[in-house]
């Protein structure tokens, strides 16, 4: 494990202004990075600062875009954290259309995220049964589950989950990595041919402060991981645990651990943090021509920030897309 001192705050440069819940960061080889944009749409933070924001049209769908992914013709996935749930097509003309709104003959609740892999199949997590979702905001309620879409449709391959968050296969696309949010780990599922999945195991389990919700992967089998509530992004080699950042506010991160035991949680624990950047971080991935510039995302935040990291992140499937 390193004992290299974690990253200064001060250290961050932000890309764009103005956005609104940038929780999902999505960049590319030309420094590009998308974000979602609430409401109803996708905006671009441009390597040069410019933005361009694409919303939905002619729609009486709530579409509150969390999760965002870049599909093989170069639109855009939607995860859906409105009301309506579901996934959701939209193309650069604004028209929206639905990718998925049912599975197994039930409609599909607010999705929490969305990926496409290398063989097209779209991998979707839906954290939570229960309405409001907060009612799922402990160790108690384990009602998340995965959804895959194929050529053979869409069917749901994981479920029993405490509260999804990100997922999606590893580099060499054996495994498929599960962010359990309340569950406070990451298991992973073996990917079998069919797209199903077998007995999952745990990777790993986090503790006090730590909130899991995204992830991605460095070309040395590192796991990068964001905390929700203390605002840390973790690397996990398979063996030992770094922090790269921290942005805590002890106090906060205090009350949250509280509310938490006593199954007491409410949208304020998640809301913006007093005294700190990075307002509930969410999202890591790597982008520019190197792919050794790791991105941010937060629910609160009005930028996106980035970094240099010492090694590069993991070659990803929609670098091959066409962006708009």
């Amino acid at each position: 494990m390193s004992t290299t001192p974690p990253l200064s705050v001060s250290a961050l440069a932000a890309h764009g202004a103005g956005l609104n819940r940038p929780e999902c960061v999505l960049p590319t080889r030309s420094g590009d990075v998308f974000v979602p944009e609430w409401p109803g749409g996708v905006t671009v933070v441009r390597a040069d600062g410019r933005t361009h924001t694409w919303r939905a049209r002619a729609t009486t769908v709530d579409l509150r875009p969390n999760g965002i992914a870049l599909a093989p013709d170069g639109s855009f996935l939607i995860a859906n954290l409105g009301d309506a749930g579901g996934v959701w097509r939209l193309d650069h003309a604004g028209r929206l259309t639905p990718v998925v709104e049912e599975v197994d003959g039930v409609a599909l609740p607010p999705a929490n995220f969305v990926t496409v892999d290398d063989q097209h199949r779209i991998w979707i997590s839906v954290s939570t049964r229960m309405q409001p979702r907060q009612q799922a905001w402990h160790d108690g309620v384990a009602d998340g589950f995965v959804v895959v879409l194929d050529a053979a449709g869409a069917r749901i391959v994981a479920d029993g989950l405490h509260y999804t968050n990100e997922v999606r296969p590893d580099p060499a696309g054996k495994w498929l990595y599960v962010v359990e949010t309340f569950g406070r780990r990451i298991r992973r599922f073996p990917i079998r041919p069919d797209a199903t999945l077998g007995a999952p195991e745990t990777v790993l389990t986090l503790g006090h402060g730590c909130f899991p919700d995204g992830f991605a992967f460095d070309d040395d089998n590192g796991i990068w991981i964001t905390s929700l509530v203390s605002n840390r992004l973790l690397r996990f080699d398979g063996n030992g645990l770094e922090t790269i950042l921290e942005d805590v506010n002890p106090d906060f991160v205090q009350r949250v651990e509280e509310a938490f035991a006593s199954r007491t949680m409410t949208a304020e624990h998640l809301g913006r943090i007093p005294g700190t950047l990075l307002q509930q971080l969410t999202s890591v991935a790597f982008g520019g021509p190197d792919r050794r510039t790791a991105y941010l995302g937060s629910l609160h935040g009005s930028s996106v920030y980035s970094f240099r990291a010492r090694v590069a992140g993991a070659p990803v499937p929609w670098w091959e897309f066409p962006a708009p």
